[in-house]
């Protein structure tokens, strides 16, 4: 169970985590944020219970920017974000 909404980026978890994997992301600190505070769309991580994934369209470096949270500990944090050309499984438009 998710119990907080508060979700943190570490100065360190972008810099040597988002952009060293995912370098085009440089200049969308903003929008990373955004996508965790106003998505298009949720759905739960497939592969741990306690990560969700944030969806924002139309910005970034490709269709969708998606942002990996992690709710082991509180405040929740950002441990990922990457563009998606493929629109979320669960998406509806």
């Amino acid at each position: 169970m998710i119990r907080t909404a508060r979700v943190v980026l570490l100065a360190r978890v972008w810099k040597d985590k988002v952009l060293r994997d995912h370098v085009e992301l440089d200049g969308y600190l903003s929008e990373v944020l955004r996508a965790v505070s106003k998505p298009d769309h949720i759905e739960p991580d497939p592969t741990y219970e306690q990560r969700r994934r944030f969806h924002l369209r139309k910005v970034g470096p490709s269709r969708w920017l998606l942002v990996v949270a992690g709710y082991e500990q509180e405040p929740g944090r950002i441990i990922s974000a990457f563009g998606n050309r493929k629109d979320p499984r669960s998406w509806s438009a």
